[in-house]
C-alpha cells in the first residue's frame, strides 16, 4: 500500500473537483457473455458464483483505478491487492456482508469464500470480524435481470469502494448473458476505466 501525492498526481484536478460533491459515485450497467464461464464450471463442478466472483476479483485488480482508497483525512492510497465483500444469502432469506482476501489462486478463493459462506449460515452478524476498505462490495439479484440499480449511502461517511452487482443469467438462442453493474467514485475512476475492467473481465469469462 502506499500513499498517492495528490498535488502531483495526474488525476489531481478530477479528484479535488468531484470528491467535494455530495454524491460522487457515477455507473454504468453493461451485460457481459457467461456462455463459456457456464459451461466450465458445469462440466468441472464448481460453483458459478464463486468462479465469475474469482475472476471479478482478478478483472479489477489489473485495473489501478479499481485499488485507490480516500482516507478519512481525504489523502488517496493505492492497495496492493483488493480482495472482496459480497452479500451472502441465509437460508432465512436475511443475508451478511462477507470478507474474502485476494488470493490469484481459484481454489484457495474458492475455500475462502466457502469459508465465509458457512460463517455466514451460523451467524446472524451483519458484518465480518474484518471488515477492511482493500475491497470491492459485491452483490448478486440472481432472481432478476436488471438494466440498472442504486444503492444505499451514508453521505456523511466518506466512502470511495466500488459496488459491483450481478443479476440473473439470461439465456437467448444458446447464448447466456448476465447484467453486471458496476458503481465507483469519479474522483478516483472514469468511464474508461470501467471500460477496461468489463473488457478484462469477459476475457477472463472466456477463457
Amino acid at each position: 500500500m502506499k500513499t498517492i501525492d495528490v498535488s502531483t498526481w495526474k488525476r489531481k484536478q478530477h479528484f479535488e473537483f468531484f470528491n467535494q460533491f455530495e454524491e460522487p459515485y457515477f455507473g454504468l450497467t453493461v451485460t457481459v457473455d457467461v456462455t463459456k464461464a457456464m459451461q466450465k464450471t458445469k462440466q468441472q463442478g464448481i460453483s458459478f458464483f464463486k468462479y465469475y466472483l474469482h475472476k471479478c476479483v482478478l478483472a479489477t485488480n489489473q485495473i489501478e483505478n479499481f485499488k485507490y482508497r480516500i482516507t478519512s483525512d481525504n489523502e488517496v492510497i493505492l492497495h496492493d491487492h483488493i480482495g472482496a465483500s459480497a452479500t451472502l444469502m441465509r437460508a432465512n432469506e436475511t443475508f451478511g456482508f462477507s470478507y474474502i482476501p485476494y488470493a490469484e489462486d481459484f481454489d484457495t478463493f474458492a475455500q475462502l469464500t466457502q469459508k465465509e459462506i458457512d460463517r455466514i449460515q451460523q451467524s446472524d452478524a451483519l458484518f465480518p470480524a474484518e471488515n477492511p476498505d482493500s475491497v470491492i462490495h459485491y452483490s448478486a439479484i440472481p432472481w432478476l435481470d436488471f438494466s440498472a440499480i442504486t444503492h444505499a449511502r451514508m453521505f456523511k461517511r466518506k466512502d470511495s469502494v466500488p459496488k459491483i452487482s450481478f443479476g440473473k443469467v439470461m439465456t437467448l438462442n444458446e447464448k447466456k448473458t448476465m447484467s453486471v453493474a458496476v458503481y465507483v467514485h469519479h474522483g478516483l475512476i472514469d468511464g474508461l476505466h470501467i471500460s477496461r475492467f468489463v473488457t478484462i473481465f469477459q476475457d477472463l469469462l472466456n477463457e
